[in-house]
C-alpha cells in the first residue's frame, strides 16, 4: 500500500492505493486554509499552518483506511507548481511562501514603464534565453518572485533555500534538506529541462545567488524517512520512505491516463491544463514543455482559466444578491449556476466569453471579455454557459498548437474536480473536441499519481508505463 498526498491550492488530498488490486482504500480532502491574501495581487501561504494541515490530513486517512500501518510501503507527494517556499538550514520556514497566483511581478518598476517581469526577461537576454527552460517566466513563478524580492530588497537573509511548496512539505515530513525533481524545478523559469539542471549562467545574469536553489532529486525516490515525532501523530511507522515530490500536473497525468504515450489529458482544477506526453523536447511559443518522469516530456497548454474563472462569476452573482437585494446567497450557488447553464443551447445564443480574468502565460495584461451581448442572452444562465464554453475553446486552441508535434491522440481523458463535479463542462469539452471524454475510475488523480510514483520509486513496478497499465481504468465516458 502507498499513500499519495497532493498539496493543492484550495485543498489537500490524500489517498491510500492498494497496488495489488489497484483500488483506493480511502481518500481524504481537507480545505487548504493556509492561504493568505495580504493585499491585492499578493497570494501567500502560511507554511507552518500548512504543516499542521498535512499532519491532520495524513492522520485522518490512516484512521479511515483501517489498515495495518506496517503494510504501507511509502508516501508520495505532489502539489502546486511555480510558487516558492523559503526554508532555513534546519528546514523551517523563514517567511510565508509566495504561490503561483501571485501577481506582484506584473507591477511597474517605480519610475519606469517596464514591469518587473519585463525587466527580468530583458536582463536574462530576451525570450530566447528561456528556450531550454520549456517555458517563459510569468508572474508567480519561483524565479520571477525571487527577482522581484531581490529588486525590492525584500529577500530573506541568507542562508536559506528557495524551493517549491511540495518540497517544503517533504522536508517537514523527513527533516531532509529540500530536493526538487525536474517536474517541479522546471516550473521555476530558471531550470534547463534538457540538461536537468539549474541554468547557472542565467542565475548570474539575474543576480540570484546559486546557494538559493535546491539540489535536483528524482521523483518517488526516498528523500528520507518519516520523522518519529510525526509518525506517532499520524499513525505510521517511523522511517517510512517519503518520496521526492513531483509537480501536480505530471502527477495528475500519471494518475489518470492509462495509455500515456497515445492519450491527450485535460485537467481542470483551480487552473487548467491540456497535456500530451512526448519523447523529445519541443519548443513551441505559447506552450510549455515540462519534464516528465522516465526521461520524457509533457507538452502543456496551461490556462490561467479553470475553476477559479467560474468562481469569479459566482462571486459576481453573490455580490449582486447581497448589494442590490440585501439577500443572502444560497450555499449551492455553483450547482445553481450549472443548472441554469444547462438550460442554454450550445453557442449561448451568440454570447462569447474569453475567460482570461488574470491574463495568460503569454500576455499577462490580457483580460476577460463577454461579447455578442443581446437582450436574448443577457441572463445568468447564458453567462455561466458562455464561460464554460470559453474555457473549452481555450483548451482546444492549445490542442491546435500541439497538433504539428503530437498528431492525433486518443483517448481524450478528463481529470480534476472541475470536470468530475461539473458534468456540463465535461460534455462541452467532449463536444468541442469531437471525441468522448474518458473520466478515470480513481478519484483524486494527482494524489493517485503521487502514490504510483512512490511505488515505482520503491521498486514495486519497473516503470510508470507498467504501473499505469496495471492500476488505472476509465469509469464514465461523456459524449
Amino acid at each position: 500500500m502507498y499513500i499519495g498526498l497532493d498539496i493543492g491550492t484550495t485543498t489537500l488530498s490524500a489517498v491510500v492505493l492498494d497496488t495489488d488490486s489497484g483500488a483506493l482504500l480511502a481518500h481524504q480532502t481537507t480545505p487548504n486554509r493556509a492561504g493568505m491574501f495580504p493585499s491585492p495581487g499578493r497570494t501567500e501561504l502560511d507554511v507552518e499552518e500548512l504543516q499542521q494541515l498535512t499532519i491532520d490530513c495524513l492522520a485522518t486517512i490512516v484512521a479511515d483506511a483501517r489498515i495495518d500501518p506496517a503494510k504501507v510501503r511509502g508516501i508520495g507527494v505532489t502539489g502546486q507548481q511555480h510558487g516558492v517556499a523559503f526554508l532555513d538550514a534546519a528546514g523551517a520556514p523563514v517567511r510565508p511562501a509566495i504561490t503561483w497566483q501571485d501577481l506582484r511581478a506584473q507591477e511597474k518598476i517605480p519610475g519606469s514603464h517596464e514591469s518587473y517581469l519585463q525587466r527580468l526577461i530583458a536582463q536574462a537576454g530576451g525570450v530566447e534565453a528561456f528556450r531550454r527552460m520549456g517555458c517563459v517566466p510569468a508572474a508567480g513563478f519561483l524565479g520571477t518572485t525571487l527577482f522581484w524580492l531581490h529588486k525590492n530588497s525584500q529577500m530573506p537573509s541568507l542562508p536559506f533555500t528557495a524551493c517549491f511548496v511540495p518540497d517544503a512539505v517533504v522536508t517537514f515530513l523527513t527533516g531532509a534538506p529540500p530536493a526538487s525533481d525536474p517536474t517541479l524545478a522546471g516550473s521555476a523559469g530558471l531550470f534547463d529541462i534538457v540538461s536537468n539542471d539549474w541554468d547557472w549562467a542565467l542565475l548570474q545574469r539575474l543576480e540570484l545567488p546559486p546557494s538559493l536553489f535546491p539540489t535536483v532529486g528524482v521523483a518517488g525516490k526516498s528523500a528520507g524517512g518519516l520523522r518519529s515525532v510525526l509518525a506517532d501523530r499520524i499513525g505510521l511507522p517511523a522511517g517510512l520512505p517519503v518520496g521526492v515530490a513531483l509537480g501536480d500536473n505530471q502527477a495528475s497525468f500519471i494518475g489518470s491516463v492509462q495509455e500515456p504515450a497515445t492519450s491527450l489529458g485535460l485537467n481542470v482544477g483551480t487552473g487548467g491544463q491540456i497535456s500530451a506526453r512526448t519523447d523529445e523536447f519541443h519548443f513551441i511559443p505559447g506552450l510549455e514543455n515540462r519534464p516528465f518522469p522516465g526521461g520524457h516530456y509533457l507538452l502543456i497548454g496551461g490556462g490561467l482559466f479553470g475553476g477559479r474563472s467560474y468562481a469569479y462569476l459566482l462571486n459576481f452573482f453573490r455580490q449582486t444578491g447581497q448589494q442590490l437585494f440585501d439577500g443572502a446567497t444560497a450555499d449551492d450557488l455553483y450547482e445553481r449556476m450549472t443548472e441554469l447553464a444547462a438550460t442554454i443551447p450550445p453557442g449561448s445564443n451568440g454570447l462569447v466569453c474569453a475567460p482570461f480574468f488574470t491574463g495568460s502565460r503569454v500576455d499577462p495584461t490580457l483580460r476577460a471579455s463577454f461579447t455578442g451581448l443581446s437582450p436574448d442572452n443577457f441572463t445568468p444562465g447564458h453567462f455561466a454557459r458562455a464561460l464554460l464554453e470559453g474555457m473549452a475553446e481555450g483548451f482546444y486552441r492549445f490542442r491546435e498548437q500541439m497538433a504539428p508535434v503530437i498528431g492525433e491522440r486518443s483517448p481524450l481523458v478528463g481529470a480534476g474536480n472541475g470536470i468530475r463535479r461539473n458534468r456540463l463542462l465535461a460534455g462541452i469539452l467532449a463536444e468541442r473536441f469531437g471525441a468522448p471524454l474518458h473520466i478515470p475510475a480513481l478519484e483524486e488523480e494527482a494524489a493517485v499519481g503521487a502514490a504510483i510514483v512512490a511505488a515505482v520509486g520503491q521498486g514495486e513496478f519497473a516503470n510508470l508505463d507498467e504501473a499505469t497499465a496495471r492500476l488505472l481504468r476509465y469509469g464514465e465516458v461523456v459524449g
